[in-house]
């Protein structure tokens, strides 16, 4: 019996699994959630590797000369529904994840690592990919191929090299081995940060201890509670429960609770500590960088980045710590001194620092999070988001209850262009629970593509959050620095939404990581925007527009601790930047050891022993950020540039939003700095930036 005859077979069997049907029956062939079962993902896959294994040997084996065509364009479109089952498998992992959910994430880990690098490694594949780069690398012959196809091409040849298709065979057994480590070692790390987090909370029920606490974040703790058939507050360390204490509580020892637990996330954990997992990563991926020639781990990543190398990222880092550490430290020093004035003596501590900062911004600016959340309810925010897509780009947002969603409390809307065409598929998913991991994102379902029948096939697009829940009494309000996160995933949103191109692996966000984040962090402009915010800012209860003095200090205050805040960004990127560019591995001394010396030279509070984010920073350790975290500083000195356009000819002006549209449509089909160099004039410099932020250098 051939392989394609068991395979057929076996989806006969499995006929009911909806991960093998070969069309979704539903709107836009968005999943059937509530026909996907946990087993289905176990069931399915393995098979669907099979499938995607005989469409790869089909290519590999052919017996025509390799072509463009028959090679690069063909491998495009090998595993569509091994990729559609996996696009909501990861999907559901994050937002609803469970322990039958982990265990098939680690069970079926080692089979698609091993799968990657039989198509990777595979020597007649890479022999095809080869003698068709050699043949266009005759100019004249390279123009036979269009822009995108040239791209597709350099990305291809270039991935395969970088995946080891060079290396000598016992390399590849090697790279195989570590990848295979890797995979789970990163599944660990992120279950053990998810479940840690899960693990803690205070509940409390004297009132006196939660004074200074704000009305959303009692009613919250008070859900919380009463959801465990408990009376009082019940208080996590999920983002809005412990910004509510951190910022607000005047009971100092529950703050410094909350803060010890927080910075020690996975760490003081004996059931869930990743520090070993730490090691491991740190070793492995420095074995595998050292298989590829490279020094280090960075150096083998940022070759394929915007940046291009360890020693610009390290000097662009340095050169705004320098212009903004001094300033930073000025900043703690005028909270503290406020701090004095208002009676508290003792040494500014980190669990201090956001509670008298908060206390400075209400007393010197007239604004704090009460004032400002009545505006910000989330469905108006959510109309906001809709009303500057149409604005700038011609979107319509339609709900569509017909489109099922993974979870009760996400809901999924219809885009379309500004002629009525349909554009994408979107799920907004704003609350916390205890299955979702912690922070914000956007993700896809499916990436934009045109099939091998030349029928485009538009993305399908999530936006996850973590807000303040409603409550009986009151609806889901949003701080303004909420509202800012959900702006910035709304970039990556469009991005995704507003793609073009043939090839998915060029679309939407498959960009270089270093400018992923520029059509996100653009977005956030727009909240200071009082031209913006008039036209739907009103008080949930009275319906009064945002008052404009109210706008004022939301304007006034928005560099305030500007400094601060950019040296904790760089104290993250720098703590990445330690870790892979090692050059020798295993780490031989306590994690926490290893970060307090890598974060040294931006410490602007004091340090507290035992504590540290290493074994929660779930962004290099189990996502796509390795020696990448500069990445978000990177891209915010892109759009402190690119938003310059914007304000020059008006932040609704037709002819640039028509013109940062073509740079979201192109995804990686261009070169991402001739891409931002065409919008803006010219290549970045940290001036802007710096301008933006309101931080004098070293003066």
């Amino acid at each position: 019996m051939t392989l394609t005859s068991m395979l057929v077979m076996t989806s006969c069997i499995k006929e009911e699994n909806p991960l093998l049907a070969e069309k979704w029956n539903t709107p836009y062939e968005t999943p059937p959630f509530s026909k996907i079962k946990p087993e289905h993902f176990d069931d399915a896959i393995p098979v669907l590797i099979d499938e995607a294994r005989v469409q790869m040997d089909s290519i590999i084996y052919s017996t025509e000369a390799p072509t463009f065509s028959n090679t690069v364009e063909a491998m495009e479109f090998v595993g569509k529904r091994l990729e559609r089952a996996l696009g909501v498998f990861y999907n559901i992992t994050e937002t609803n994840a469970s322990d039958e959910l982990q265990a098939i994430a680690e069970k079926i880990s080692p089979i698609l690592t091993a799968y990657s690098n039989d198509i990777s490694l595979n020597e007649k594949l890479f022999e095809r990919i080869k003698a068709i780069n050699d043949y266009y690398s005759d100019s004249l012959r390279l123009s036979e191929l269009s822009a995108e196809q040239q791209m597709l091409l350099k990305v291809t040849y270039n991935d395969f090299v970088r995946s080891g298709a060079l290396l000598s065979d016992q390399q590849k057994q090697k790279k195989r081995e570590i990848s295979e480590k890797l995979n789970l070692l990163t599944l660990k790390f992120a279950e053990n940060s998810r479940k840690s987090t899960n693990k803690f909370s205070i509940t409390i029920k004297d009132s006196s201890e939660v004074s200074g606490i704000p009305s959303w974040g009692l009613a919250m703790a008070r859900e919380e509670a009463k959801a465990d058939s408990v009376e009082g507050w019940k208080f996590t360390l999920q983002a809005p429960s412990y910004l509510s204490v951190i910022e607000y509580a005047d009971n100092r020892d529950l703050r410094e609770k909350m803060w010890r637990k927080y910075n020690t996330i996975a760490l003081a954990d004996e059931e869930f500590d990743n520090s070993d997992i730490i090691k491991e990563i740190t070793d492995l991926r420095l074995q595998f960088a050292k298989l590829f020639g490279y020094e280090t781990y960075a150096d083998y990543v940022l070759e394929d980045r915007m940046a291009g190398n360890v020693s610009r990222v390290n000097s662009f880092l340095n050169e705004l710590l320098d212009a903004s550490y001094s300033q930073a430290k000025s900043e703690v020093r005028k909270i503290e001194e406020f701090s004095n004035s208002k009676g508290f003596w003792d040494y500014m501590q980190p669990w201090d620092f956001n509670y008298w900062s908060e206390k400075y911004r209400q007393e010197n600016y007239d604004l704090n999070d009460d004032m400002t959340r009545p505006y910000f309810r989330i469905e108006n925010v959510e109309k906001a988001l809709f009303l500057l897509a149409e604005k700038l780009y011609g979107l319509q947002f339609k709900v569509n209850n017909d489109i099922e969603t993974y979870d009760k409390d996400a809901k999924a809307y219809e885009v379309m262009d500004a002629d009525g065409n349909f554009l994408s598929v979107l799920y907004l998913d704003y609350f916390p629970r205890p299955s979702k991991r912690s922070g914000a994102w956007m993700n896809t379902f499916r990436d934009a593509y045109v099939d091998r029948d030349g029928k485009e096939v538009r993305p399908i697009v999530t936006l996850v959050c973590n807000f303040t829940k409603p409550t009986e009494d009151e609806p889901s309000l949003l701080s303004f620095d909420e509202f800012q996160t959900i702006l910035h995933e709304f970039g990556h949103g469009l991005h995704g939404m507003l793609a073009k191109g043939k090839y998915a692996s060029l679309t939407g966000t498959n960009v270089h990581r270093d400018f992923v984040e520029l059509p996100s962090q653009l977005m956030e402009n727009w909240a200071y925007q009082k031209e913006y915010l008039d036209l739907w800012a009103v008080h949930y209860k009275t319906g009064e527009v945002i008052p404009g003095e109210l706008v004022d200090k939301i304007i006034a205050s928005k560099n305030f601790n500007s400094a601060f805040a950019n040296v904790r960004q760089l104290m993250f990127a720098m703590l990445d930047m330690s870790y892979h560019t090692l050059k020798e591995t295993p780490i031989n001394e306590n994690i926490v050891d290893f970060e307090t010396k890598a974060v040294e030279r931006t410490q602007v509070l004091p340090y507290i022993p035992g504590t540290g984010r290493s074994t929660s920073f779930t962004h290099i350790f189990s996502g796509g950020y390795a020696a990448g975290y500069y990445s978000y500083k990177w891209s915010e000195m892109l759009e402190a540039d690119a938003f310059e356009v914007f304000k020059q000819n008006g932040i609704f002006d037709e002819v640039t939003a028509k013109r940062f549209r073509h740079l979201l449509e192109s995804g990686r089909s261009v070169d991402a700095m001739n891409l931002f160099v065409e919008f803006v004039g010219h290549e970045p410099t940290i001036e802007p930036l710096l301008e933006k932020l309101g931080i004098n250098g070293n003066k």
